[in-house]
């Protein structure tokens, strides 16, 4: 039998691809071949059915998941009473005592002597869209101090990207277990109840929560067939089950708001599925950069390795970019990122070490936003020392940032605001850029 616990003491299984129709199971014949809902599954199991989108979503989109499980998903199901989590916000949030016109940078949130489960350690910064519409997102700081004890949870507004910075997280899902650690993501599906233990701690890290389409690998383009970030390398766990009696409770996010009841088992017994709506982890160290090898400084989108459309073609609900160590080798050219304004609004995570356009300041568990048609670029460190460089193939090493990208303007909470380390000056480090202007002296 492979039960959770079984998992646990074992090395976690995973089976590769993005997308994939997968089908596992923990015990021999649990699975029914050739058809979904037999009259009587094997093991007395429940046959039902988990839907990522509607019924009639096209073939290439539509997403579900066939579970056979001990107790069917409405034995998990009780009387709901309305909870508060603080601190995990949805959108919309507009404050009106909140600017969020401007330039933004934020150190670690510090860890805490408190004892914060996923649920009680989570810090929404910022949000973007309306969780009511299906569009937008929330970005996240967790800090993470114990394990949920016979707790489980699952949201029903939104899929949510989890990018962890510090301390290793097991997430033991209905489908299966993923063990997650800093330089990984995993996607942990809407809908999808899991549990989250602490494997080393304290851990720190960033959500992105994702109310719109679910995130899909980029089209390539030109590129090929090849490199950014491959099939392969996102893994989906195995199957794996607990048949425990022991009182639990159970809290749902439900177009915002948190609702919670108590039932007398774990509601993690699917012993065997089979479908394409399942979560997923990957390396990001597996990530393939592609960039300029002779002049210029590529778009920033050429790093993304997510995103989740929405309904304007080529105008993301949300990206996931990341830069990560990379040969810079471009001649004749600025290479760090150049000052811009976009009509995206751009929210920056550091999981390690320095970030090339920012090299003080935006230390490892730190975060920025430039909203919206908002001008940033590098400092007056980075613009002299990228502007004197001899240029010779450089290789950067040690980096590993990323970015949620939106459509839409990203709001403060009050959290980010006022709790947050921000650092106020950080709109400063732009101050002193000099004026090299001079008319007489031709080009250079």
């Amino acid at each position: 039998m492979e039960d959770l616990q079984a998992a646990a003491a074992d090395q976690i299984r995973y089976m590769p691809g993005f997308g994939n129709d997968f089908e596992t199971e923990a015990l021999p014949g649990a699975l029914p071949q050739g058809m979904n809902s037999p009259q009587r599954c094997n093991y007395g199991l429940y046959g039902e059915q988990l839907s990522g989108t509607a019924f009639t979503a096209p073939r290439g989109e539509n997403e579900r998941t066939w579970c056979y499980r001990i107790r069917p998903s409405v034995k998990h199901s009780g009387r709901y009473e309305r909870i508060d989590l603080p601190y995990w916000k949805s959108a919309p949030l507009v404050d009106p005592d909140v600017v969020s016109l401007g330039q933004y940078r934020w150190d670690p949130v510090p860890h805490s002597d408190a004892p914060l489960d996923w649920l009680t350690g989570m810090r929404t910064m910022t949000t973007a869209g309306d969780v009511n519409t299906q569009i937008g997102m929330a970005s996240h700081i967790y800090v993470v101090t114990q394990s949920m004890e016979n707790e489980y949870f699952y949201s029903a507004d939104s899929e949510l990207l989890v990018v962890p910075q510090e301390g290793r997280l097991r997430f033991a899902t209905e489908l299966g277990v993923i063990d997650l650690a800093p330089q990984e993501i995993a996607i942990i599906p809407r809908g999808l109840v899991y549990r989250v233990e602490l494997l080393e701690g304290p851990a720190r890290g960033f959500v992105c929560e994702n109310y719109g389409q679910k995130f899909a690998l980029p089209d390539r383009g030109p590129i090929g067939a090849n490199c950014m970030a491959n099939r392969r390398d996102f893994k989906t766990p195995v199957a794996a089950f607990e048949d425990r009696e022991v009182p639990s409770r159970l809290t749902i996010k439900w177009a915002g708001t948190f609702h919670a009841c108590d039932i007398p088992q774990s509601p993690l017994d699917v012993v065997a599925w089979h479908g394409n709506y399942a979560p997923m982890k990957y390396d990001l160290n597996t990530y393939c950069p592609v960039g300029a090898i002779l002049f210029d400084h590529p778009d920033p989108s050429i790093f993304t390795v997510l995103t989740a459309p929405s309904g304007t073609p080529g105008t993301a609900n949300i990206d996931f970019v990341l830069f990560r160590d990379r040969w810079m080798v471009a001649e004749d050219t600025f290479r760090p990122p150049w000052y811009h304004k976009n009509v995206m609004s751009e929210l920056m995570g550091n999981i390690h070490g320095q970030y090339d356009a920012k090299p003080q300041g935006f230390v490892p568990g730190g975060m920025s936003l430039h909203n919206m048609m908002l001008p940033h670029g590098p400092d007056r460190q980075a613009f002299e020392g990228a502007s004197r460089a001899e240029l010779k193939p450089v290789k950067l090493e040690d980096t590993m940032s990323f970015m949620f990208e939106t459509r839409f303007p990203q709001h403060l909470t009050p959290f980010a605001a006022t709790e947050a380390p921000l650092q106020d000056d950080y709109v400063d480090c732009w101050a002193d850029l000099p004026k090299l202007f001079d008319g007489t002296l031709g080009r250079k």
